[in-house]
């Protein structure tokens, strides 16, 4: 199987509010816009995926999922995100295994886990010699 390209979808339960965290809060870069009503959705740029959010409130999500999103300074990050009142669950810490992390929660509770990755850890390493 060869995966041309990624998204994650989400159906929270108030959409204008998931949309503006995303845009304004975390400051995501819509794609694309689609549909009306409760066929409506937000197409961000994720990195190298895609995050959607469409309208119609779907459960919470649970503990076994988490969306992990790669930063270049965990700590600015934050700083950012305290200021504009968003859940901080675990402050910037370097992990065990050699990654700063933070998360905090969305809106609905998903938790998003920010990524720094320090310049000398193997994710950083060219994995085209591999």
């Amino acid at each position: 199987m060869e995966i041309l390209s990624s998204r994650f979808m989400l159906h929270p339960s108030d959409f204008e509010r998931s949309v503006d965290f995303y845009k304004n809060v975390l400051g995501l870069h819509p794609m694309r816009e689609f549909g009306r009503g409760k066929e409506r959705g937000v197409v961000f740029f994720l990195g190298g995926g895609y995050l959607e959010i469409t309208a119609g409130a779907a459960p919470p999500p649970t503990a076994a999922t988490e969306l992990w999103l790669q930063v270049k300074d965990a700590r600015a990050v934050e700083n950012e995100l305290r200021v504009a009142g968003v859940s901080i669950l675990e402050g910037t810490v370097e992990k065990p295994w050699g990654l700063i992390e933070l998360r905090v929660a969305d809106p609905d509770g998903l938790v998003l886990i920010l990524v720094e990755v320090p310049p000398d850890h193997p994710l950083r390493r060219d994995h085209r010699s591999m």
